[in-house]
């Protein structure tokens, strides 16, 4: 029992570590990763969209995806200017993380098809159920998150190994960002 609790403060302490003003994996992986950086093609779009996407979450109308720049290039970001994530082990179509690591990543959810914003290719957009039966948005089949210790246009935990695999930003061709 000792040894589980030990295992769960250190995962924690990773989880955290990950953004924490540029000190931890992220910065020990890629230069400059702690710094947050403020998307200017996500900041013009969403500054436009903030409203309307504030309305779809309260209505159940589908979550919004849009590209935006940032360090490791361009990528996906969700309502809000939240960096979207995708996780090596996750098969097509189907999500592996739940309990603490959903808690840690948390799903980019929606209640109807997911929209393409600006830069976004409609064609790789979809969703898969989660055992919960809510949808989670795929984008080119790999299930999208959050990392839920970032601000609007904070990127921090790209290419870091949490939870059990490695975690991406991803590009608007649906692949991991270098």
């Amino acid at each position: 029992m000792k040894r589980l609790g030990m295992l769960l403060a250190v995962a924690l302490l990773a989880v955290a570590g990950c953004g924490e003003n540029g000190e931890g994996p992220a910065a020990d992986t890629q230069p400059g990763a702690g710094a947050p950086t403020q998307p200017d093609t996500v900041r013009d779009a969403a500054a436009e969209t903030d409203a309307e996407d504030a309305a779809s979450r309260d209505s159940g109308v589908a979550t919004r995806v849009v590209v935006g720049r940032s360090e490791f290039g361009d990528m996906l970001f969700g309502p809000n200017r939240q960096a979207i994530y995708i996780f090596e082990n996750d098969p097509q179509g189907a999500s592996r993380c739940y309990g603490e690591c959903a808690a840690a990543w948390p799903p980019v959810f929606t209640e109807r098809e997911p929209r393409a914003g600006t830069g976004v290719r409609a064609s790789l957009l979809g969703t898969a159920e989660r055992r919960d039966g809510r949808l989670q948005v795929t984008y080119a089949g790999k299930p999208l998150y959050y990392y839920a210790h970032e601000g609007p246009g904070e990127v921090r935990c790209h290419d870091v190994d949490l939870n059990g695999g490695l975690w991406w930003v991803v590009g608007p061709d649906g692949k991991r960002r270098p």
